[in-house]
């Protein structure tokens, strides 16, 4: 086996996964994630702000300091949506140059896709392929499909929206009351619609027979759709929604104060004011798409990442 680290940093979150991994298994030695909200006012900037760096960038010392005690024979640092958009990118590039000692890689949308993909369905059993995976990020959410039995050569279908929860948060319910009002939450179903226009054309959604979906709005809406009293990857990963289950779970999440939410066992302090958005978009995807439930994934883009580092990874041809 061999052991690797993969950070991977969205608009939301800043995430570590140092994992020992061969052909046939993966063994977990540390996660780590903490919400550093780097993507903070760039749909509306278009440059990240230099107190979101810094709190990036201490997250990233730390992980720094981990990745050096266990020894990981390979690192590799990827970086999304807030990143991809920004016109100051390159204060991000050689910050992280600094801590790791290797380049960020800024990757396009279709690549985030086909390693969300690679990292969700290893290890899928029991359900029908093909699969449409959806990353819903912070600033950005991908949707790839493919069967990883039968894709040999070629990359899985993939496209990238910029609908996210930090985007469409900032865009309409920042300032939209608490809870928010009708108006607010209409124009951020629009702004997701509109999107979901943009991936059937894109992508042959209609194929699919399992739809898979990952990031932190997605198992946070799975957690309370359980039940759960605190936060429990173990009986999230692989659990089954049901689409009425996530519709209840957004009209409750939506009708709520931010101290409400607050209060929910499951959730992340740092996802308290962006998961109405992020579960409206799941919500609609279910709803427009026609699917009946969706498979929650604990492994996404982070676990592709690693496994990209061993040769585990689907590219494009």
């Amino acid at each position: 086996m061999t052991r690797v680290a993969a950070i991977d940093c969205g608009t939301n979150s800043v995430r570590l996964l140092i994992a020992d991994i061969s052909a046939d298994k993966q063994v977990d030695v540390e996660r780590r994630m903490e919400i550093v909200r780097l993507g903070e006012g760039v749909d509306r900037t278009g440059m990240l702000s230099p107190a979101a760096l810094e709190r990036t960038f201490a997250a990233m010392r730390d992980y720094a300091e981990r990745i050096a005690r266990s020894g990981a024979e390979r690192v590799r640092v990827v970086a999304t949506s807030a990143t991809r958009d920004a016109g100051n990118r390159q204060d991000f590039v050689d910050g992280v140059r600094e801590i790791f000692g290797v380049d960020p890689e800024v990757i396009t949308g279709a690549e985030e896709a086909r390693l969300s993909f690679t990292g969700a369905t290893r290890g899928l059993a029991g359900h029908r392929p093909p699969y449409l995976v959806v990353d819903i990020g912070g600033g950005s959410t991908e949707f790839v499909i493919g069967d990883p039995d039968d894709l040999g050569a070629d990359a899985p279908a993939a496209v990238s929206v910029d609908i996210g929860c930090v985007r469409l948060t900032e865009r309409w319910l920042k300032e939209a009351g608490d809870p928010p009002g009708r108006a607010a939450v209409d124009a951020v179903v629009a702004d997701i619609d509109a999107a979901l226009d943009r991936v059937r054309a894109a992508v042959p959604v209609t194929r699919a027979r399992t739809l898979v979906g990952l990031a932190g709005s997605v198992t946070t809406v799975a957690g309370i759709a359980l039940g759960l009293s605190e936060y429990d990857p173990e009986r999230i990963h692989h659990s089954r929604i049901t689409a009425s289950e996530v519709h209840d779970v957004t009209l409750r999440l939506l009708s709520m104060t931010r101290e409400e939410r607050a209060a929910i066992g499951v959730m992340h302090p740092g996802r308290v004011d962006v998961i109405g958005a992020g579960a409206l978009i799941l919500d609609q995807v279910m709803r427009v798409f026609g699917f009946s439930e969706v498979v929650v994934s604990e492994h996404d883009i982070l676990d592709g990442t690693a496994m990209s580092l061993v040769g585990f990874h689907q590219t494009s041809s």
